[in-house]
């Protein structure tokens, strides 16, 4: 499976592949849920190549690392989904 970082790129430096409406599923530590956003409301600052910014309803700017991005959708259908962590050993 190709890493978030390089298809958050493809979407933002493919012309042809981003000609699609894009979401980003990130898990929210504040609501503990998981929250769909589309991809044109964030930010990338060029400083930051481990994060992206969103600016919420109220003006308040979040960082929200890519490690907590969950899922990406594309016209609506799930194109990419972080593997789910290991079951603890019993």
């Amino acid at each position: 499976m190709i890493p978030i970082h390089e298809l958050i790129s493809r979407i933002r430096w493919d012309p042809e592949f981003s000609a699609a409406t894009f979401e980003i599923a990130y898990y929210d530590r504040i609501l503990d849920q998981v929250v769909r956003v589309p991809f044109r409301s964030l930010h990338f600052p060029e400083d930051s190549h481990f994060s992206f910014e969103l600016v919420d309803e109220q003006g308040a700017v979040h960082n929200i690392p890519l490690h907590r991005v969950r899922e990406v959708y594309r016209n609506g259908e799930r194109i990419w989904s972080r593997p789910s962590a290991p079951a603890p050993a019993p």
